[in-house]
């Protein structure tokens, strides 16, 4: 499908840029109406480094999920890495995200996120200002930013080096008027220079959900309050308890007195709300 800037349905932000896209391809099953649904503010921009460390792409998952519970729609590139990770997170929470593409919607570019992409696609919008077929080449991709800053209200740059892409974003975000934050990290980390340059410049600290949250003008407490309404009295109390004090499942288990068929069946429950996530090592953590 196709959608122009004189039909309804078109992101308003994209002409704020010095040069818009003359329309935009979708990949099917997504049309005009559900973008507009999908770009409903609040909404942001994630983007990094395509060669995430571990630490930078689970970070990045639990931000975006977080984000997704608490209604905020999440824009990325599907790029590997920081991307990808952005969309995980928000499909996890059963959030909205878009994908913005600098190849053809019809390409999956990288390989390796076809079947990322095949999800967003299904619930949320995979979108191009290139026509179908058009293969990746290294000059789409710095254009495809200019449209991932339009579409939000504040671009979070994770683990970008002095030369990433992800700094081009900022850039583009900073030129239309958006919010620029990022994520700090240690000096000693080469793949986060960028990041900290922003953050050195002026940007604003992202340490957690709830600092974008304060940021956009969202109650974090409230958005916390809607999830616990979302779920069972039981398993509002057993994620009142994991944000008190995080552990693993057994131990949770013991401290509340929890056979452990009820209290995967709580924790199952809590997981498909996107309250909860798992660190590395086992412990729960409320998202």
């Amino acid at each position: 499908m196709i959608v122009r800037p004189s039909d309804p349905g078109w992101p308003d932000g994209l002409d704020e840029l010095a040069e818009p896209p003359p329309l935009l391809h979708l990949r099917p099953p997504a049309d005009a109406a559900r973008l507009a649904v999908l770009l409903t503010p609040p909404v942001v921009a994630i983007v990094g480094a395509r060669t995430a460390s571990a630490a930078g792409a689970a970070f990045t998952h639990r931000l975006a999920r977080g984000l997704a519970q608490a209604g905020v729609a999440v824009v990325s590139g599907l790029a590997r890495g920081i991307d990808g990770a952005a969309h995980e997170g928000a499909l996890a929470a059963a959030g909205r995200t878009v994908a913005v593409l600098g190849c053809g919607i019809d390409v999956d570019y990288p390989r390796t996120n076809a079947a990322l992409a095949a999800r967003i696609a299904a619930s949320g919008a995979i979108i191009s200002e290139y026509p179908a077929t058009t293969p990746p080449a290294p000059w789409r991709f710095p254009a495809r930013n200019r449209i991932v800053a339009a579409l939000a209200q504040a671009v979070i740059v994770v683990e970008a080096a002095h030369t990433s892409g992800a700094l081009i974003t900022a850039g583009f975000a900073l030129e239309a008027g958006r919010e620029v934050m990022a994520v700090p990290a240690s000096p000693w980390i080469g793949a986060a220079a960028g990041a900290n340059m922003l953050l050195r410049d002026g940007a604003t600290p992202v340490t957690c959900a709830e600092d974008v949250l304060v940021s956009l003008g969202i109650d974090p407490a409230r958005a916390a309050r809607e999830v616990a309404t979302a779920v069972s009295d039981d398993a509002a109390r057993l994620l009142a308890t994991i944000h008190r004090s995080p552990g693993t499942p057994e131990s949770l288990g013991a401290r509340l007195g929890l056979a452990p068929s009820r209290l995967q069946a709580l924790l199952t429950e809590l997981e498909l709300a996107g309250a909860v996530a798992r660190a590395r090592d086992g412990t729960l953590v409320g998202a």
